[in-house]
């Protein structure tokens, strides 16, 4: 991905950034429309930037005139001229070039597979338009199903989103779209949005068919769904502070993002499920700055590490860590080109490193236990300054879930709910065996516990 190249025109630059905002604060829609009129839509949303196929100069001149980014979507094969002449803003690179792309006098961002994502560049912008649809699993269409980890499984970018996190300050675009031939619910759309946020991504807005022609038509529960979206867009973009901060449990992964980390189902979304927090760590960046407030490491790259890799690891456990490595001979799979989930023997494989993971664990505190949320996802983010943190909580389920627990290990005496119906309360904290304890009364689609000094 090549952001900002240095390929500009030397007078473009200076246009580009008095005109639109940089590019790490734009929020992406894929837009199913050519016409003018339908920005109207986007009227008092925080979406500022759509992804276009072949759009004309009308439409960009009219984004343009709202303070909307309009970046062409250029696949492979295509020449992005046209869409230059048409005087986007920017260029979206999709598919699975065979070359390099060309260098544009203009932003360029690359939706490539995951194996072809540029991890650990300086890009304001890295993606891949490769994800799962997340929700609960269902066995044949009937009712859900328990996974490796013996719960409910959720289908989730969770693991892999945190991984490339892991590897670089890129914000991240997860640019799937809804399965075909499905109507997607609103609650359904809020979830994927909710899950790429908790993350510290964000998700590409991407319509099925059904709600882009309800949509057209100006129907009014469409535009209660697309309201429902925004508004929980808004949620996450109205707090910049929650992408600025980083996983904060006491469990550490070893995993290069390369492979097995690039998966989803691996052990990070096995980890996920349990609700532990956990630090994905990319080989290539293992150190102990890295480790940093970490009690228990997990190996994954087991002898493929470099000899100081491996010392920092002896240091680690000679500093009090436990650490737990692969069976003997483990080899994390690299995943063929392309494809983005486990097959059935890699995960029987990945099984009995899940079953020493899951024993290593147990009931532990690794910073935070949940309860009462096996329809739910989490995750526990820190500021750098150790001065707050926040627990996001993401709902599955179609219906509202009651009576949440949260227990922490840090000493934050002060805890806020946040949720995007408007929500803001202060909790009561009271003290547990091993730290402290809030309890949430209710979580429809998402929440957020805010913790502070």
């Amino acid at each position: 991905m090549r952001v900002l190249r240095a390929a500009m025109l030397a007078g473009f630059l200076p246009l580009v950034c008095a005109a639109i905002p940089k590019p790490a604060d734009w929020v992406p829609v894929r837009w199913p429309w050519a016409d003018a009129a339908s920005l109207d839509l986007l009227q008092g949303t925080v979406v500022n930037c759509v992804l276009v196929r072949h759009p004309a100069a009308e439409f960009t001149r009219a984004a343009t005139a709202r303070g909307i980014v309009t970046l062409a979507v250029i696949a492979p094969g295509e020449d992005a001229r046209a869409a230059l002449a048409a005087k986007v803003d920017g260029v979206v690179y999709e598919g699975d070039f065979p070359a390099e792309p060309p260098p544009l006098p203009v932003p360029v961002v690359e939706l490539v597979p995951r194996y072809r994502m540029k991890l650990g560049g300086d890009a304001p912008i890295i993606g891949t338009y490769q994800g799962v649809w997340p929700g609960i699993a269902a066995n044949e269409g009937a009712s859900a199903h328990a996974g490796p980890t013996s719960s409910v499984w959720i289908d989730t970018n969770t693991g892999f989103l945190r991984a490339v996190r892991a590897f670089g300050a890129s914000s991240v675009w997860l640019a799937n779209r809804p399965p075909e031939k499905t109507v997607v619910s609103a609650a359904r759309y809020q979830q994927v949005i909710a899950e790429a946020e908790i993350s510290g991504a964000r998700w590409v807005i991407a319509f099925d068919d059904d709600l882009v022609a309800r949509l057209a038509r100006r129907e009014e529960a469409a535009l209660g769904t697309w309201k429902k979206m925004a508004a929980l867009t808004a949620y996450f973009e109205g707090h910049p502070e929650w992408r600025a901060m980083r996983e904060n449990g006491q469990l550490a992964v070893v995993q290069d993002p390369e492979k097995g980390g690039l998966l989803s189902g691996g052990i990070l979304d096995m980890i996920a499920v349990k609700h532990t927090p956990v630090r994905p760590i990319a080989g290539a960046r293992l150190s102990a700055q890295t480790l940093e407030g970490a009690t228990m490491a997990v190996n994954i790259e087991g002898d493929d590490l470099t000899a100081p890799q491996k010392q920092v690891l002896r240091d680690f456990t000679r500093g009090g860590g436990t650490l737990l490595n692969g069976p003997p001979g483990w080899k994390d799979p690299t995943p063929p080109a392309g494809r983005i989930t486990l097959d059935k023997a890699e995960l029987d494989r990945l099984g009995d490193m899940w079953r020493d993971v899951n024993n290593l664990i147990g009931r532990r505190n690794m910073g935070v236990r949940l309860f009462n949320v096996s329809s739910m996802l989490s995750n526990y983010l820190g500021a750098a300054d150790g001065k707050s943190a926040v627990v996001h909580l993401v709902n599955y389920s179609d219906y509202p879930v009651e009576t949440v627990t949260l227990h922490y290990l840090a000493d934050f005496p002060r805890a806020t709910l946040i949720t995007p119906e408007g929500v803001t309360k202060t909790l009561e904290v009271y003290k547990t065996d091993e730290g402290w304890g809030v309890d949430i009364d209710r979580v429809v689609v998402c929440a957020t516990i805010r913790l502070e000094k």
